[in-house]
């Protein structure tokens, strides 16, 4: 099966926005969270052991940088670091969701990880024999009780089902796939929004066919690929 890729059209592909990693948006803004944490203490370090030596250290200077060191201390292990941990849990979820899906382009599906059209991150397309999907990853360790489910988390996958309804013209389905956790209800539906665990998304996908053909496939995969093309292209014009 051939899939039409940006740089048929003349995009390279170090910024073909169908080329991404799985949780590519989500492991950059670990990593940029995790520099400016290490940056904002390192120049209160260097301000306040250069005030003490400048001015003494009973010097109100140096007391006053001392305590906004210990204030910034304090806000970094009580409020960044958890955000950090929970960004980077949710990294690991989409890597690990995507390196399943993976899978699946050996025998005629495509994949896109990490897409956007403007309006936030769909964390993975999945285009194939069984039809056309959005997946949204949750990276809670459970246990999930779908009844319980937040409002937001299935508002999220029904936008992004939209989304893609859009560029499309045809039906998607939205999954909420939990990475880790435990799901009382598997393959159960809320709010239009199928919810399973990782262990059981390329089962669900295999055991369903002849909804698209190759052709089918083909075409959606590049109205997808020349959206996001044009999303990137008036981003960087922004």
């Amino acid at each position: 099966m051939t899939i039409v890729h940006p740089q048929t059209l003349g995009v390279p592909r170090s910024r073909d926005p169908a080329a991404r990693t799985p949780g590519q948006h989500a492991r950059t803004t670990v990593l940029r969270l995790r520099l400016r944490t290490l940056v904002a203490l390192g120049v209160l370090a260097v301000v306040t052991t250069a005030l003490g030596r400048a001015f003494g250290l009973r010097s109100p200077l140096f007391v006053g940088s001392e305590l906004a060191l210990l204030v910034t201390m304090f806000v970094v292990l009580r409020y960044v670091l958890p955000l950090v941990e929970r960004r980077d849990r949710g990294a690991a979820g989409e890597e690990h969701v995507g390196g399943l899906l993976q899978e699946l382009t050996e025998s005629g599906w495509s994949v896109i990880h990490d897409a956007s059209f403007g309006h936030g991150n769909i964390d993975h397309i999945v285009l194939g024999p069984a039809g056309l999907f959005v997946v949204e990853t949750k990276s809670h360790p459970g246990p999930v009780r779908v009844r319980a489910i937040h409002g937001g988390v299935l508002r999220q996958a029904q936008e992004e089902r939209e989304t893609l309804e859009r560029v499309l013209g045809e039906r998607v389905e939205a999954l909420l796939v939990f990475s880790r956790a435990w799901v009382d209800k598997p393959l159960a539906r809320r709010r239009g929004v199928r919810v399973l665990p990782a262990r059981m998304l390329l089962p669900y996908l295999r055991r369903r066919s002849g909804a698209l053909s190759p052709e089918q496939v083909r075409g959606a995969h590049a109205r997808i690929v020349a959206a996001l093309a044009e999303s990137a292209r008036q981003s960087a014009m922004r």
